[in-house]
Order: C-alpha cells, then structure tokens, then sequence
C-alpha cells in the first residue's frame, strides 16, 4: 500500500514538472517579430490652463431674535456679529476670552430661546454690519461662519 502511494505521489511530480515547459525562461511560442505588444510614439497631449473658478461668497444668514448683553455694558446695537453660539455660559467666556486674545472686543449675549451668543461687533446700520461681516469672513478664514443677528 505504501509503495502504491509513492508511485502515485512521485507520477504527479513528474507530471507537474513536465507541465509547466511553457513557463521556463526562454520558452516561447511567439517569435521576436510576433510579439504581442504595440510600439507607439508617445502622443503629444496639450495641457489647457483654465482659471480656477472663484468661490461664492457664503450667504449670510441672518436671524431675529431678543437679547441681552450679559455682565458688560458695551456697546448696544439692533445688529449683532455673532461668532460663536453656546447653551453653557462657561463655554461661551472661554471662547469670548479666546476671542480677545485675537483682538476681537467680544460682547457675551443671552437669547429669549437660552442660547449664549458671542459677538464681536454692534451696529445701529444694517449695511456697516454686513460690510463688517464681509471683512471678519475675508481676514479670518477659520470664522466664515459668522452671522448676522438682529436684536428685536
């Protein structure tokens, strides 16, 4: 029985080995002038520039709503800048102290629904507070969220 297994096992080696002829280095069916593969020249492929397409200016959102300035009497307006809107005072001080580290002159803001509004600018104009708004989204990329609140 063993030796009938060693003859089986020793045939099947054979056999692979011999199989495989076509895959020896230098085994070829194709001659060099039949080859497979197609030469062409490199094609030539002009580039167009095109200018990037300038990106839209972000709509500013605008909002109704009462507030009332907290702690602070600064400045009061109909239209604030809001930068930064939070539902736990703590979070809101610790922006608007962040804030004043980059040179903004932050306003803390309790809304009628209980949010905390940071803002960085008022105005008593519509036009000089959307012209302001502009310019914080334009110098300060990280704040393009900005938006425009209007205190009722």
């Amino acid at each position: 029985m063993r030796l009938v297994k060693y003859v089986i096992v020793v045939a099947a080696g054979m056999l692979l080995l011999s199989s495989c002829a076509s895959m020896r280095k230098g085994s070829s069916r194709f001659d060099s002038s039949e080859s497979i593969y197609v030469k062409e020249e490199p094609r030539k492929v002009e580039v167009k520039q095109t200018a990037p397409e300038p990106k839209p200016e972000p709509a500013i959102v605008v909002r109704e709503e009462r507030v009332t300035p907290i702690g602070q009497t600064g400045p009061k307006g109909k239209y604030y800048i809001i930068i930064g809107s939070f539902q736990v005072l703590d979070n809101a001080r610790r922006f608007s102290n962040d804030l004043t580290n980059e040179g903004f002159s932050p306003i803390l803001l309790e809304s009628e629904h209980g949010f905390f509004r940071v803002s960085v600018a008022s105005f008593n104009d519509e036009l000089d507070a959307r012209s302001r708004l502009a310019q914080i989204r334009s110098q300060y990329p990280k704040y393009n969220d900005v938006w425009l609140l209007i205190s009722l």
